[in-house]
């Protein structure tokens, strides 16, 4: 399989590093807006398959000129979800299959913002799925670990753990720490603040989709090897839109162990405008410069890939569900954690971003042996999820199933 990788942040530092150890890649061209970024990750995996180039996201052209320059089979979508549908149709532009982790973006509902969805996740991507599909091509979208690896939980749950669910819920927490920070994301606050700040949505069979108020209906959910108890809160997130496509349940959500103090930096954040996307105009030694708020706030922050020498903890992204088996109540917990010490010992990646970029892999090593095939845009949960879970548990990173 020949992969263009776009996007050489964290997570595209760990997509390379995992990927090769794996012999069904070809080679992968490694592109990112920052040159010296992409001949970063490529140096360190010293590599002959690995290629840098230099590519700006959001002009389709030269990415589609790119996909065609290497022949390149797939693109794998590394980036922030701004840049999702540039990248989307130039893939689709050039003939090449698309993989994401992130789905395109959603606008609330202008009026009744906290009832009713406006434009959703993924909206502008499923609007072109019947050409993807005419074409015989596939675009794997929401593939990373939340959404990706939590949709393959669920649809592993229904194929063999239930016969009827009632509530399938992602439940994310963690109990990293960064030495030497009072305020450190363990990811991208870029896309952080986009899902975190958006209005939630909730799946209701009969109902459908609808949104919330951001933060609302806290919960206390213990997590696994030693996590334990974390605060959860509704959160806008791809799993809501794309599970109820393919698994049958009659509630879906989606909420995030963030914690009271992350939450208030958010909501000030919001209250002072700097999450805004837009740009506002400041003054700038040569005249005056138009900058994005929020491109600011990311900027001031360190680089989530930066911090793995200073956090200490796990990770742990996982599906809760309940529903019947056999006529009787059954309520099961599936979930991955990723400890940071073993990460960085394995892999030199913090466990955030490496537990996001292996999903990929493992997805892109399926297709490329013809495990998983298909046409269209599909989400996770269009495949079979045993030979995915068999595969990451060969990749060295095993999943669990608690019974609640």
């Amino acid at each position: 399989m020949r992969v263009l990788l776009v996007g050489a942040g964290g997570v595209g530092t760990a997509i390379t590093r995992i990927v090769a150890r794996r012999p069904f890649l070809e080679s992968m061209v490694v592109a990112d807006y920052d040159r010296g970024r992409a001949e970063s990750a490529v140096a360190a995996v010293d590599d002959a398959r690995f290629t840098a180039e230099r590519v700006d996201a959001s002009d389709e052209a030269a990415v589609a000129d790119l996909l065609a320059r290497h022949r390149c089979d797939v693109l794998l979508n590394a980036t922030d979800p701004r840049f999702v549908m540039p990248l989307f149709r130039a893939a689709r532009t050039a003939g090449a299959g698309y993989l994401d982790m992130a789905m395109s973006l959603s606008r609330p509902h202008p009026e009744r913002p906290y009832e009713e969805c406006g434009v959703r996740l993924g909206d502008e991507q499923f609007a072109l799925a019947e050409e993807w599909e005419k074409a015989g091509a596939l675009a794997l979208v929401g593939m990373g670990v939340e959404p990706g690896l939590s949709d393959v939980f669920a649809r592993y749950a229904a194929d063999e753990l239930f016969d009827e669910i009632e509530e399938i819920g992602v439940r994310d927490g963690a109990n990293l720490t960064v030495d030497g920070y009072d305020f450190a994301p363990s990811f991208s606050i870029w896309t952080t603040i986009e899902e975190c700040l958006n209005p939630p949505v909730v799946y209701e069979a009969g109902r459908g989709w609808f949104t919330t108020e951001p933060f609302s209906e806290p919960e206390v959910f213990d997590f696994p090897e030693g996590i334990g108890e974390v605060e959860c809160v509704n959160v806008e997130h791809e799993e809501v839109l794309l599970v109820p496509r393919w698994v049958d349940a009659r509630r879906v959500t989606f909420k995030y162990g963030l914690g009271r103090e992350f939450i208030d930096t958010l909501k000030t954040l919001h209250l002072l405008g700097l999450d805004r996307t837009e740009p506002v105009t400041v003054p700038g030694p040569d005249g005056p410069v138009a900058v994005s708020p929020r491109d600011v706030v990311a900027a001031c922050l360190p680089d989530p890939a930066t911090l793995g020498e200073r956090m200490r903890g796990k990770t742990c992204a996982g599906t809760w569900m309940r529903g019947t088996r056999d006529g009787a109540p059954r309520e099961v917990y599936l979930y991955h954690v990723v400890d940071n010490e073993w990460s960085m010992a394995e892999y030199g990646c913090q466990a955030v971003v490496w537990q996001t970029a292996v999903n990929p892999v493992v997805a892109l090593e399926l297709l490329a042996t013809g495990v998983w095939s298909g046409a269209g845009v599909l989400g996770p949960e269009a495949f079979p999820a045993r030979p995915f879970l068999d595969l990451l548990t060969e990749y060295g990173s095993p999943w669990g199933v608690r019974e609640q």
